[in-house]
């Protein structure tokens, strides 16, 4: 049994040498989980059971456990680069065929889907996903996730919130009013808005004192396509005499024609935030909800895996969110190389969620996880088996030359 013994123990050398080789080979490949040999030693078996002097025949490969362990995360200069920091892994999709993998290295294709180097897509939760009152997203069928190029559709301004103090000191003009004339009101203000087709239209305010605690507002729409301003108002703002808003605080003016092509516009213009203290006029809240159109400059990646696209018109879409796969047992995965694996019985179902989510970590944008090889660790081992290796063929040698005396008995 001796050359059994030593030839199997060569051969366990040699298995674990394969596998500190493989380990050092991928130490700086992104998301590599290191591996393992792991073995048993071995008995001939018996009908009659083992006695208590039974000697073994050697060992076997019990098994290559790769480690499941967190990797290093390191920033990087692409934002569709996207670190996992706890557990889970990244679904990917092969023309259906479903793989998991650490590798967080993406880009996006000609196509824009965002895929890996080897044109797989990431999974993920559709750009109109649901949120619950409690603020999580609704679970769904992960599919493609897609960035999609086009120009963000523009939004006319439909309200416009004002938030600023008028001087109660303040006395009432003499002059009529004419938005011509500065002498005739008392102060003014400018807000942006657009219309329907995104142009960008000026919203002057003009405010006059009428009474006191009272005041009169006017408007005025000017524009690069208005030949001549749009004038509307007045509207009538009055005030308590702790210098609060009292009555009506929200006026509509509508049929504003800006001269472009687009819809008329109608604003909601609310001043419910506004103040009348003997103090300088001031503005403290302009708030407008339209936008021009945008073209799509970047994507953000926050840590709960939602990818968002960044408009040049300042504005923001949700394009999906990234969903992260966790199974019970990572090591009954089945290794398809690539950095990608394989659900298998072993591994059980996977549980699918959003970063943050469950058992899940979150994910980290700009930023990669390391090969969690541990090189010095993996040299101290390559001695150790070496070593091994030198030992278990001594056993051979010296197994040869006893065989050898016994041949040269006479």
């Amino acid at each position: 049994m001796g050359f059994q013994q030593g030839l199997s123990g060569l051969n366990a050398s040699a298995k674990a040498l394969d596998a500190i080789g493989n380990n050092v080979a991928n130490s700086g490949t992104v998301g590599f989980k290191s591996a393992r040999g792991e073995f048993a030693d071995v008995f001939a078996a018996s009908l009659a059971g083992a006695g208590a002097s039974q000697i073994g025949i050697g060992t076997a490969v019990a098994n290559v456990a790769q480690q499941f362990t967190q990797g290093n995360i390191t920033v990087s200069n692409n934002a569709l680069d996207v670190a996992i920091n706890g557990g889970g892994m990244f679904i990917m999709s092969n023309n259906g065929a479903i793989s998991y993998t650490r590798n967080g290295q993406f880009q996006i294709d000609k196509s824009g889907y965002v895929v890996n180097a080897a044109g797989y897509r990431l999974q993920g939760y559709p750009s109109d996903f649901t949120v619950d009152p409690a603020g999580i997203i609704v679970q769904s069928t992960p599919t493609d996730i897609y960035i999609d190029p086009s120009d963000l559709t523009p939004k006319d301004t439909d309200s416009v919130t004002v938030g600023l103090n008028l001087d109660s000191r303040e006395s009432t003009p003499v002059p009529a009013f004419s938005r011509d004339d500065p002498q005739s009101y008392n102060s003014s203000t400018s807000v942006t808005v657009y219309d329907s087709l995104g142009v960008p239209q000026v919203l002057t305010m003009y405010f006059r004192k009428a009474a006191v605690n009272s005041w009169d507002i006017y408007y005025r729409v000017t524009g690069p396509q208005i030949a001549v301003p749009v004038d509307v108002g007045p509207d009538n703002l009055n005030f308590t005499a702790t210098g609060g808003t009292t009555g009506t605080t929200a006026f509509t003016q509508a049929g504003i024609n800006t001269g472009t092509g687009a819809n008329p516009m109608t604003v909601d213009i609310e001043f419910s935030g506004s103040t009348q203290f003997g103090s300088t006029f001031g503005v403290t809240q302009m708030v407008q909800n339209g936008f021009s159109s945008g073209r799509l400059a970047g994507v953000n990646i926050s840590p709960d895996g939602v990818v968002q696209g960044r408009f040049t018109n300042g504005q923001s879409r949700n394009m999906g969110q990234i969903t992260l796969a966790k199974f019970n047992n990572p090591n009954g995965l089945l290794s398809i190389g690539g950095n990608q694996w394989q659900e298998t019985s072993e591994s059980g179902a996977p549980l699918v969620g959003a970063p943050g989510t469950g058992s899940n970590g979150v994910v980290q944008s700009a930023a990669v996880e390391e090969s969690n090889v541990d090189l010095t660790a993996e040299l101290v081992s390559m001695i150790t088996q070496q070593r091994a290796y030198q030992a278990n063929a001594q056993t051979i040698r010296t197994q040869d030359q006893i065989l050898q005396t016994l041949v040269n008995l006479r």
